[in-house]
């Protein structure tokens, strides 16, 4: 069993309360850097990239450097995910860490938050960011991610602001209208810098409608460990409803060919979804369509 990434939440705190993100209902934790390192010594057999977050804000702690280190001592590379809030806290020795491949940085966070901080405030350390990778000749992407497109272009005013600032800065055109009608995926705003579109999506709760059967990536691209240990198998499943088993007291071997996770695979590769919170999930609907 291989995977494209595994998840591993170094800390279940991000610092921020976003509208389109769930109220975090585990107790607040920070991964030991000892059991953080148990944990990548496993799962350097099943991937080679770690992305360092499932709800949490890796930048949010001030020993990031030292987790990096341990990642980079058993040769995986490391995605981070940001509001950009953060950025700040960090010197680029860490940012342009060597095991570092991509940096994503959530823009819409930006709108979705009460902060005495002005847009530009905001976005400054960001562009500079960008800015640094190129005068340095870093190797790794960074990827602004504007995930709030809608049909009732809801966020309208604020991407407008923000594709103006953009396409100032890097001397790319960001046209507002053209993006809402085409929908790309992503565009290049410099070498391996790139804007990056989606919609706004629907978190899976026990409490959603059932949306019925189908196939997901979880289990198959990826598996995720919460801050706490427990083993998940998606990314969204940021509370451990589906938890598979506890690296304190297994391995993740063990865990991975669970009856719970044989079931669940084996499920999809029938295009079922066993568990009742993949009944009540509607982003799996973007691997059936």
């Amino acid at each position: 069993m291989k995977f494209y990434r595994i998840y591993i939440e170094l800390t279940n705190v991000c610092g921020l309360s976003c509208s389109f993100c769930p109220t975090k209902a585990l107790p607040t934790k920070e991964m030991e850097l000892d059991f953080f390192e148990s944990i990548v010594m496993q799962a350097k057999a099943y991937t080679k990239e770690v992305a360092c977050h499932v709800v949490g804000d890796p930048l949010t702690l001030s020993n990031l450097h030292a987790y990096l280190d341990i990642l980079h001592k058993h040769g995986l590379k490391a995605m981070l995910t940001t509001s950009g809030y953060f950025l700040k806290k960090h010197g680029y020795d860490t940012l342009f860490h060597p095991c570092v491949k991509q940096i994503n940085i959530s823009l819409n966070s930006f709108n979705k938050n009460d902060t005495s901080l002005t847009f530009e405030q905001y976005i400054g350390p960001i562009l500079a960011l960008c800015h640094a990778k190129q005068q340095r000749a870093e190797d790794l992407f960074i990827n602004l991610r504007v995930w709030n497109l809608d049909e009732a272009m809801s966020e309208r005013a604020f991407n407008e602001t923000l594709f103006k600032k953009l396409s100032s800065d890097f001397g790319t055109e960001l046209d507002l209208q053209t993006i809402y009608q085409e929908r790309p995926r992503s565009l290049r705003l410099a070498s391996k810098v790139l804007v990056h579109f989606d919609n706004y999506f629907e978190w899976p709760s026990l409490q959603n409608q059932i949306y019925g059967d189908g196939t997901c990536q979880g289990l198959q691209s990826h598996v995720a460990v919460l801050a706490n240990g427990k083993v998940v198998p998606c990314c969204l499943d940021c509370d451990g409803v589906i938890e598979l088993g506890d690296l304190h007291t297994s391995t993740l071997e063990e865990v991975l060919t669970s009856k719970r996770a044989v079931t669940m695979l084996e499920g999809f590769k029938e295009g079922k979804a066993i568990e009742e919170l993949c009944q009540k999930c509607s982003y799996k609907e973007r691997f059936n369509t």
